[in-house]
């Protein structure tokens, strides 16, 4: 393990060259990994773990879920259980279950749970909120996390590239004295590119603040902001779009992305940089506030509570469904299809 400059903070990370793919093999020889769930990062780090050739089960429900299983190759009766049987034959457990379905199965994941087996979260909800959640592991297995830093689906793309993606990596209880080891192995072993060192909780907060804010909440809410303000004084649907959507997604993200916001400013026009470098502060102060009410509403439970009430609800497909046809159905992102459809790869 290495440590790193951040910014001007030391922290830990863990590369692929300083635990290589063949230590992660080796740590696991023996273990039976049992991931329970076929969601959002079931598939994606299932199969990087086969392809990776660790020993690997599925524990999923019958229904649509278990079907795509099948057909990912996971066999019925030898690689694909019910979750209560995958539990019992798997010394770790990879619990990568949606939030609100953890709060369900958790009595039947503890019931199956031995000394010394290893209990994996991918997200940090169960555990920083359990006295909402009711998950509270036996103090006699190891309880860890590896948590990329995107989606199940980019998860497994990244590693079909040949990349992979990052994550971060935590211990909660080491009861086996092997906790550590098992984790980095289990990073390495669903293809993360590095994995950078944090606890539950932070990562249980910094994740449920980061959706709600920069990385999909707050970034909706600029968009559409700035498309409404736009068409409001005239402008064009196309217009709109394109310089609210279109330019960050297409060409600046990716300037940043490489090399920093300040390259990207140097590689714009002179106007483009007066401009952005006066408006950074207004927004700064204004937008701030509202993060700091966010933080505070995601670390006191509120946030998680939310979840749970409204995931767990009848009827909750339903309405979710309602509020993203809502979404997909607005001008901003109607006008998208078209200036997506006009992409030159595309055509």
């Amino acid at each position: 393990m290495a440590k790193l400059n951040f910014g001007g903070v030391e922290e830990t990370v863990v590369t692929r060259e300083e635990f290589p793919l063949e230590k992660a093999r080796e740590v696991l020889k023996g273990e039976t990994i049992a991931v329970i769930g076929y969601g959002v990062q079931g598939p994606g780090q299932s199969l990087n773990l086969r392809d990776n050739g660790f020993n690997v089960i599925v524990g999923q429900r019958e229904g649509k879920t278990y079907d795509k299983a099948v057909a990912d190759g996971w066999v019925p009766g030898e690689t694909l259980f019910s979750i209560e049987e995958a539990c019992r034959r798997g010394t770790i457990i990879l619990c990568l279950l949606s939030d609100a379905a953890v709060l369900s199965v958790w009595p039947t994941i503890k019931a199956n749970l031995n000394a010394g087996d290893a209990l994996y979260f991918s997200h940090g909800f169960a555990i920083t909120w359990s006295d909402r959640t009711g998950v509270v592991p036996p103090a006699d297995v190891d309880v860890i996390m590896v948590a990329p830093k995107g989606s199940g689906t980019t998860v497994r793309s990244l590693f079909l590239e040949g990349r992979g993606i990052n994550a971060s990596y935590a211990v909660e209880q080491d009861y086996t004295g092997r906790a550590l080891e098992r984790t980095l192995a289990l990073g390495i072993g669903i293809g993360s590119g590095y994995l950078f060192e944090t606890t539950i909780r932070r990562e249980a907060i910094s994740d449920l603040t980061g959706e709600r804010g920069a990385l999909m909440g707050a970034i909706q809410g600029l968009f559409a902001a700035q498309y409404e303000v736009l068409r409001e004084h005239g402008h064009t649907p196309s217009e709109a779009f394109n310089e609210t959507v279109e330019e960050l997604t297409q060409s600046l993200m990716p300037l940043f992305a490489a090399k920093g916001m300040d390259w990207m400013y140097a590689n714009c026009s002179t106007t483009a940089q007066r401009g952005a470098l006066d408006w950074k502060d207004p927004f700064h102060d204004a937008i701030k506030p509202v993060v700091e009410r966010l933080y505070q509403s995601v670390e006191s439970g509120v946030e998680a509570q939310k979840s749970i009430d409204s995931n767990s609800k009848p009827g909750y497909r339903e309405g979710l469904e309602k509020e993203l046809k809502e979404l997909r159905e607005s001008e901003l992102w109607r006008a998208a299809e078209t200036v997506r459809r006009l992409r030159p790869e595309n055509k």
